[in-house]
């Protein structure tokens, strides 16, 4: 595939050149037309008063008969601009990058009109939808594919086959806190009894607390054995094996219930709260991710990273990868998967990624000097990819309900992980299909529903008003809340601020014990919210 590779970019160079000596070159599909895609710093400009013997006329700007365009985000814009002069250089095909923040939003909108761009940054979890929809073309890597982690390459494949090249690995780590243990659990058993001694001698308030209910206590639920979706022959997962009740699940509940009751787990499941109780030492360990390595590093807790305990089974986290998918209506499909697999699949590239991303590399061989970093590529070996598929969606508010439950102890954990499961099975088989929600932090208040932020709730569904619009009221007391849509009782399709898919939850604040009224309108899927 390799030499394939040049071949054909060899063809289309050839005939881009043809193509220019019979006629005008065809403008780069920008909204700027023939914009000069190499935007790093310009030129050196002349001093005020040029010595009289410099007679050289200034360089002129590049132009090409051919670009292509990537979308990238604030973070990885920098770094890919480095790349484009030796690009252009190289292959003489103009590079254009684009910082797009809401490029998941607009690219299932722009690719089928012919203006989105030839190459996009995206997480795997969005892989699914857009690979359903035939927006992404396959990617092969040849023998570069052995240069890669295989999980990152797993979580960037689709029914099989890779639809992108992956670039960074992000997942949790366990810590700990160095002055108040100096050797690290490897159970979670042991982690009650050093955390509980703590406890118990007034050390720490308590053992453990965790950051979520679903992705961020994963790594405690897969210790006992319990699995979100199982997966097929090949790796991918399975929509029909649903774990959410498995026998690994239900243990890891009741560890977590008998933890709390003992007061060695917290009853708060907030983000927030765990990680400001670890940085305060209130509690010597806490599940994190290297998105928090900055609030750790400047609180100045002292801190190690290590692998999750195990118990039955070995304490596993998601793991989310970012890469570079090919957007298959492309016009440029051919010189897109170049660039990925013959330029940007290459030690030097995929080392000025990881040091622009401050995330461990999925390029094996790539190096880092921070040793927290490291830590984490460590522990990427044995994360599972964070399911890609569509069923997904499904999955985390009844997940989500569950655990609450079980941490409120308003049910034990195989009754709330029993229910769970029915519910998501349920939805995966359409069993939702049509139904119009407004899920928030708002729902349990009201009486409506039994947890918050669950989008298959039937007391939180809006109803069809007839005329493309669907609406409910609700009583609720006075407090600040946050909202969004979500469609056929799972996240899959959900809508927040100014009707943006994937967008932000709407806020809003009852002043007074009142009502409000939701109004949903299907064909710019914005919400009203009225209170009264």
């Amino acid at each position: 595939m390799k030499k394939s590779l040049f071949v054909i970019l060899s063809l289309v160079l050839i005939a881009a050149f043809a193509l220019s000596a019979c006629g005008p070159a065809e403008a780069p599909a920008t909204e700027e037309p023939m914009q000069e895609p190499a935007v790093e710093e310009p030129m050196e400009e002349p001093t005020e008063e040029p010595a009289a013997e410099a007679t050289e006329e200034p360089a002129e700007e590049a132009t090409f008969d051919t670009y292509i365009t990537i979308w990238s985000d604030d973070m990885l814009t920098p770094v890919l601009l480095g790349f484009v002069e030796d690009f252009q250089n190289e292959y003489g095909i103009g590079l254009v990058v684009e910082n797009v923040p809401d490029r998941n939003d607009q690219f299932p909108i722009a690719a089928p009109a012919g203006e989105g761009p030839d190459i996009i940054m995206l997480a795997h979890d969005r892989l699914g939808g857009f690979a359903d929809s035939g927006l992404l073309a396959p990617i092969d890597l040849g023998d570069k594919a052995a240069n890669f982690n295989p999980a990152a390459l797993q979580a960037y494949s689709y029914n099989g086959q890779l639809v992108g090249v992956p670039y960074a690995v992000e997942n949790m780590a366990f810590f700990y806190n160095t002055d108040m243990v100096d050797t690290p659990p490897t159970t979670w058993d042991e982690v009650m009894e050093v955390g509980g001694a703590l406890v118990d001698a007034g050390e720490a308030t308590y053992a453990l607390a965790l950051a979520g209910t679903t992705y961020d206590a994963y790594p405690l639920m897969t210790a006992f054995g319990g699995y979100v979706f199982g997966t097929n022959e090949d790796g991918s997962y399975n929509p029909q094996d649903v774990g959410i009740d498995s026998e690994g699940m239900i243990a890891a509940g009741d560890f977590i219930k008998a933890g709390v009751e003992a007061g060695y787990i917290s009853s708060s499941t907030d983000w927030d709260t765990a990680h400001v109780q670890f940085e305060t030492g209130e509690v010597p360990f806490l599940m994190a991710g290297p998105w928090a390595l900055d609030r750790l590093r400047e609180s100045g807790v002292p801190y190690a990273i290590t692998n999750f305990p195990s118990e039955t089974a070995v304490g596993a986290p998601f793991s989310g990868v970012q890469g570079f998918a090919v957007n298959a209506l492309s016009d440029n499909v051919l010189l897109a998967q170049a660039f990925l697999t013959e330029f940007l699949a290459t030690d030097a590239s995929m080392q000025k990624l990881a040091e622009g991303s401050n995330r461990p590399s999925a390029w094996l061989s790539v190096t880092s000097d921070d040793p927290d970093l490291a830590a984490f590529g460590e522990i990427a070996a044995v994360a599972q990819p964070m399911p890609n598929i569509p069923e997904m969606g499904s999955v985390w508010g009844s997940w989500g309900d569950a655990t609450t439950l079980v941490v409120n102890g308003e049910q034990d954990a195989a009754e709330a992980y029993g229910n769970a499961a029915a519910q998501i099975r349920d939805l995966i088989a359409g069993a939702a299909a049509g139904m119009v929600n407004v899920p928030g932090s708002w729902q349990a208040a009201s009486g409506a529903c039994e947890g918050d932020w669950d989008p298959a709730c039937e007391g939180s569904a809006l109803t069809d008003n007839g005329d493309g619009t669907y609406s409910a009221t609700f009583e609720l007391p006075a407090g600040d809340y946050e909202a969004k849509v979500a469609m056929d009782g799972a996240w899959t399709e959900n809508y927040g601020v100014d009707g943006a898919a994937d967008g932000d939850n709407y806020a809003f604040t009852v002043e007074a014990d009142g009502t409000v009224t939701f109004t949903y309108d299907s064909e710019t899927h914005l919400l009203d919210i009225v209170i009264e």
